[in-house]
């Protein structure tokens, strides 16, 4: 690693040289997610630049926590894997993640919103249980963000897979969800649920779908933990 390190021999100093490094545990948060290519990745650290992640990614293959990867059908393409010594940090990762749910304050949390990242983390953990049959399409509308920001699609096909939309991508919407951002984080890190906040939602189309939003909607996988600090 390219940083002055602790100089002790001590494991947790050691392991700390590696991952402590500013975006290190977010981008292996990602890839513990099942992000392996470097637009998903992205994707996922919005706001860290190609540069950096770059350059993350080649700190952590240098550590052995992961491997880069030609994707064979597709030339120039690769994807960054994680080894056995990446796979094992899953336990760390969500510890720490059950330890921020706990213990840092919900008002410093939702200081933080990102649109992007909400809509990013909600297509990969939403339950297609409630929907599967036929193809779902669900548009967001965060009516207190600017125009870039403001209109989001899932797009939930018949076997499950979800894929999240900036523009229109020409269906039919079978439900409008109108909300404030704050709200729809809220809800996503499981501090409220859908049905305290009704009087926030504007909801349009399917009743049946929007019955069961509480239920197909993607939740943090910290979401379970109960919060000690309001």
């Amino acid at each position: 690693m390219p940083h002055a390190g602790y100089k002790q021999f001590c494991p947790l100093a050691m392991a700390a040289e590696v991952l402590c490094t500013r975006w290190t545990m977010v981008l292996v948060r990602e890839m513990i997610a099942g992000s392996t290519r470097f637009n998903d990745l992205r994707r996922g650290v919005p706001k860290m630049s190609p540069t950096l992640l770059s350059q993350r990614l080649k700190d952590l293959e240098a550590a052995g926590v992961v491997i880069k990867r030609p994707v064979p059908s597709e030339r120039g393409v690769f994807e960054y894997c994680l080894t056995q010594a990446g796979e094992d940090l899953y336990d760390v990762v969500i510890a720490m993640g059950m330890w921020g749910q706990k213990w840092v304050e919900s008002s410093l949390s939702l200081g933080n919103l990102d649109a992007s990242l909400l809509m990013w983390d909600m297509r990969r953990n939403l339950n297609p249980e409630p929907l599967v049959g036929r193809r779902a399409v669900l548009q967001f509308v965060f009516h207190d963000q600017p125009s870039t920001k403001r209109d989001w699609w899932l797009v939930v096909e018949p076997t499950g897979e979800t894929d999240l939309c900036w523009s229109d991508p020409g269906f039919e919407v079978d439900l409008y969800v109108n909300v404030d951002l704050r709200t729809m984080t809220a809800i996503w890190m499981g501090l409220t649920k859908v049905s305290a906040e009704r009087d926030k939602f504007e909801l349009t189309g399917s009743r049946e779908i929007a019955d069961s939003m509480q239920r197909w909607l993607g939740l943090s996988p910290f979401a379970a933990q109960k919060k000690l600090v309001s």
